[in-house]
């Protein structure tokens, strides 16, 4: 039987909390979308999330930019501690002026190093967390400063298909095999199970919805 530690001792040590943007689910049309997850991204930066990623994929490259630099500002403007990672090219995160970026599971291998010369030239050490969906993915992405483990419950991205979640034993056993690179569980997580996931190890939870209502605030 897996050991895991007891739920009622989980906050004696810090949740890392992870917001990942998605203005497709806000209400309006597009500028109204954009300046509602400018406004959001502020008021999490205030609440006192860890990161931010970026993750509005379908935007043309200065179109992508350009929202990068106001979350910055906005997320600058509460806190110089929470960090912004953008979902995309390297070039574009440093001309933003994130902190890093987040890598896709189907990252090219050398994606991490990459980003990492490219934000080394600026002298710059750049925050990267990467996706991993299996044990053996995360043995090998022991590099990244961050691992985001998905899904644990269950994916649902927006126009994408949901996927069956893999569970907290998954989980667990991730966040050993990425040791000691904390793990941040992705996929399904709520309010009431982010708890489970630490008792198994996680040093944090990363999601869309959950940050879109105000459940979040509670895990502070």
């Amino acid at each position: 039987m897996r050991e895991t530690r007891p739920v009622s001792t989980v906050y004696s040590r810090k949740m890392l909390l992870y917001a990942i943007t998605s203005r497709q689910l806000l209400p309006g049309g597009e500028v109204e979308r954009q300046a509602a997850l400018v406004e959001l991204a502020r008021k999490w930066a205030h609440g006192g999330v860890d990161y931010i990623q970026v993750r509005e994929k379908d935007l043309p490259q200065p179109d992508l930019l350009a929202l990068t630099r106001q979350i910055i500002g906005a997320v600058r403007s509460e806190s110089i501690h929470t960090r912004i990672l953008l979902n995309g090219a390297a070039e574009t995160a440093l001309a933003a002026g994130a902190d890093g970026v987040h890598l896709p599971g189907n990252s090219p291998p050398d994606a991490l190093d990459a980003a990492r010369v490219i934000y080394r030239r600026a002298g710059i050490e750049p925050v990267v967390s990467r996706a991993c969906h299996s044990v053996d993915e995360v043995r090998t992405a022991r590099d990244a400063s961050l691992i985001l483990y998905a899904p644990v419950f269950e994916k649902i991205d927006p126009g994408e298909t949901s996927l069956p979640g893999q569970g907290l034993a998954a989980l667990s056993k991730a966040c050993r095999g990425a040791a000691p690179v904390p793990v941040l569980a992705l996929g399904g997580v709520t309010q009431k199970n982010a708890v489970l996931c630490i008792a198994d190890g996680a040093a944090g939870v990363a999601a869309i919805r959950l940050f879109l209502s105000e459940d979040w605030r509670s895990l502070r």
